[in-house]
């Protein structure tokens, strides 16, 4: 995998950039926020990097930020949605503002992303809403590296987001993670 690409800024085209590293240029394709962020061509640039293989070949994709790599590595986990067209989600919206219309159900803004309709849009809303809020929910100061864990450990047992969600809502502040599974097992057991 490739985290990142440090080096100068080679080229800067309309959806892809060329960051020349060790050289060796990395033609990388890019969201318009992401493009708009880069440096001048010939300047230092550092670009976080996401690397696609595929039947189709090797592809790479870079974002200005890792917030906005993270977004897109959650968009192409939705079925019927590529890296193109989360690049053109990631062009369309800054990262917290689509993770908002997304945990705001707002299909009628993520329908704005062009080649997304409104049912594709929905599909994006049902796919994404729980692991966003997780993720929400692991940002969160107190104890979100203990939730995060739990919310994991209880999708590998089987239950759905939805469930492991609900079993540890309302959990007493500073249990460690054997007691907030603890908890939530309890919880589903009712």
């Amino acid at each position: 995998m490739i985290a990142f690409v440090k080096g100068m800024l080679a080229y800067k085209g309309l959806d892809f950039a060329i960051v020349e590293a060790g050289g060796v240029g990395y033609q990388m394709g890019m969201s318009t926020t992401a493009l708009a962020s880069l440096p001048e061509v010939g300047q230092p640039a550092h670009v976080f990097t996401y690397l696609q293989a595929s039947d189709a070949g090797i592809s790479l994709y870079g974002f200005a930020t890792q917030e906005e790599k993270n977004l897109f590595e959650q968009l192409i986990t939705v079925s019927t949605v590529g890296p193109k067209m989360a690049l053109a989600a990631l062009s369309t919206f800054a990262p917290s503002d689509l993770s908002s219309a997304i945990m705001a159900s707002d299909v009628d803004a993520i329908s704005r992303i062009p080649g997304i309709g409104k049912k594709k849009a929905s599909r994006i809303v049902l796919e994404l809403q729980g692991t966003l809020a997780k993720a929400g929910e692991a940002a969160a100061p107190q104890g979100s590296a203990v939730v995060g864990q739990v919310l994991e450990d209880l999708l590998a047992m089987g239950f759905s987001s939805a469930e492991a969600d609900l079993a540890v809502k309302g959990a007493p502040d500073g249990l460690t993670e054997a007691e907030m599974l603890q908890y939530a097992l309890k919880r589903l057991g009712q």
